[in-house]
């Protein structure tokens, strides 16, 4: 019976502004304060090519189709050569965002087809070990006006990020969907207090699915 670790991929969702970013880090810690082996990635992003293409979605102008096509051919280059080599290797994996943004950002927030984009998510996440999904997801819920004011008070806006307040209430409706769907999976944090207080929310889910003891 081999002794490798089992492997987890755990994905950190939200809105732009919803602070998942400092208890990434945290878990990233503490996971590794226990001896495991821990990969830290976000979408899009993660590789040279998935990096370079989130640059074009960042920057550059473009349809829903033209994104949803950019996001879903940088996470397929991530899950081949970042995050199905970590779990294979029995490690933890930790991504900033993964397909449940694709649904959120560009199925509810730009109104494109939902049933393009499960058709994409099939193909893409298709492999030799199955079809790829989070085991865990932790869906930092805020209001967009919060977010808002946090993000005027961190840094200058990126194509997204400078988005009406009514695009953020879509994309957040669309994270409320996604949740609905499969709530075995995706758990709900409640983003709007203090980070000890998330981050209390955030152990007591990763305790709850056996991440953390």
């Amino acid at each position: 019976m081999s002794d490798r670790p089992q492997p987890l991929f755990i994905t950190f969702e939200g809105i732009d502004g919803a602070g998942k970013s400092t208890h990434i880090a945290t878990l990233a810690e503490r996971l590794r304060d226990q001896g495991r082996a821990v990969t830290v990635t976000r979408e899009p992003g993660g590789t040279a090519l998935a990096e370079a293409l989130r640059e074009s979605l960042l920057r550059t102008s473009m349809d829903a189709l033209t994104e949803a096509l950019l996001v879903f051919a940088a996470r397929r280059d991530h899950l081949r050569h970042v995050i199905e080599p970590a779990l294979a290797a029995g490690q933890v994996v930790l991504c900033d965002r993964f397909t449940d943004a694709t649904f959120a950002y560009q199925g509810y927030g730009r109104g494109f087809d939902l049933d393009v984009l499960r058709t994409l998510e099939r193909w893409v996440q298709s492999g030799p070990a199955g079809w790829r999904q989070p085991d865990l997801t932790l869906w930092f819920d805020v209001p967009p006006e919060v977010a808002a004011a946090r993000l005027a008070q961190s840094r200058a806006p990126d194509r997204f990020e400078a988005q009406p307040q009514a695009f953020f209430e879509r994309v957040a409706a669309g994270y409320a969907a996604r949740a609905a769907e499969a709530p075995q999976r995706i758990v709900r944090i409640d983003a709007r207090a203090e980070v000890s207080a998330v981050w209390q929310q955030v152990e007591a889910a990763c305790r709850a699915r056996g991440v953390l003891p």
